[in-house]
């Protein structure tokens, strides 16, 4: 198949590594990938290697005339089968680049919300005539984008967003820089302060939690150190032991060096891939009960799943996991279990290719 990705590469590596690895291994199984992206991506070194055509001309704004005819030359010039466009920018440009064409659209659909048919805006994007299938990153997803009568037609497929284990190598963060000694509780908290992450929630819990002489929690993230979060930290009750770590390029290997994460957002998301990293390094995790986290942790087998918005649960599964460590060791002796089963990265790709060569078959 001769396939055309159009998606970004302004974020960190290891947000890439996922969807990129996908286009890797895509490549290395015999089929021409073509990637429109941005410039100098971190990624850019490791296309080339497998062979992978970059075009650095990045899509950045939602109806760019000039990456239309970008993406429509591309797809004539390269007799492209399958177009992938993986977000809110990509989507309309391509849709609207295909017109006429032979080539297959696919939507990449990451959340669970705002495909309402009355909005106009949204047949601009996934709802556009011209997109014919819709990739889904969870069965959360999945179920979501199926309810949607307006969305009858189209194929709809879920693909997680797999890992590989031989990603999380790295040898684990030291984190006597936070004043923490390696014996000490640490639980890690990874996201972007946003009100739906449920940073307050965490926060919360911290106060039921001071009572654990060695816990400390680390929060790595942007945004973190505004309100209403700044008060909230000042006025735990163990406000000493809660660290800004801010926006880290490692976070992964934070997330190694602590003895779990905690995942307390409010709101729904698709597949948390902070939830996949930490599992990868036998970090067991404490989500909150959204269906894109109960599609990964198996509650008791590899983490804890706690009510949404519940900062006693929080609090309870913490003390938990602290006063017994023989299960601690159990959640983390199982973490990898997933990530070698439905999440790994080589059924992804498997799915990946199937799935494409439906949509031409058809």
């Amino acid at each position: 198949m001769n396939i055309l990705a159009c998606t970004s590469s302004d974020c960190s590596f290891n947000s890439l590594r996922p969807e990129h690895e996908i286009y890797v291994s895509l490549a290395k199984a015999g089929h021409n990938v073509t990637v429109i992206t941005h410039k100098n991506a971190p990624y850019k070194k490791i296309f080339s290697k497998n062979n992978i055509t970059v075009i650095e001309k990045p899509i950045t704004k939602k109806i760019s005339f000039s990456s239309i005819r970008l993406i429509r030359n591309t797809i004539k010039q390269n007799s492209i089968d399958i177009v992938y466009a993986t977000n809110s920018k990509s989507i309309p440009n391509a849709a609207f680049a295909c017109i006429g064409l032979p080539a297959k659209l696919v939507a990449y659909r990451g959340t669970a919300s705002g495909l309402y048919w009355h909005d106009p805006g949204n047949y601009l994007g996934t709802l556009h005539p011209r997109v014919n299938g819709i990739v889904c990153v969870s069965e959360y997803v999945y179920n979501y984008v199926a309810s949607k009568k307006v969305l009858k037609n189209k194929k709809k497929v879920c693909i997680y967003k797999g890992h590989k284990l031989s990603w999380y190598k790295n040898k684990p963060a030291d984190l006597n820089e936070f004043n923490i000694k390696p014996d000490d509780f640490t639980a890690i908290c990874v996201t972007n302060a946003r009100p739906h992450k449920g940073i307050h929630i965490a926060l919360e819990a911290t106060n039921k939690l001071a009572d654990i002489k060695d816990f400390h929690l680390l929060l790595v993230g942007n945004g973190m150190e505004k309100e209403p979060y700044k008060s909230l930290i000042h006025n735990s009750k163990m406000k000493n032991r809660i660290h800004l770590a801010g926006y880290r390029n490692d976070a992964p290997e934070l997330i190694a060096a602590s003895r779990i994460l905690i995942q307390p957002s409010i709101a729904g998301e698709g597949l948390p891939r902070v939830v996949l990293e930490s599992l990868a390094y036998g970090t067991p995790v404490v989500a909150s009960a959204n269906p894109g986290s109960m599609e990964i942790i198996d509650d008791g087998y590899n983490g804890c799943i706690v009510p949404v918005g519940d900062s006693n649960a929080i609090a309870d599964a913490v003390h938990k996991l602290n006063n017994e460590p023989e299960l601690l060791n159990l959640l983390s002796k199982n973490s990898h279990h997933v990530l070698e089963g439905k999440m790994s990265h080589e059924k992804t790709v498997e799915k990946y290719i199937t799935y494409f060569e439906s949509l031409l078959e058809n």
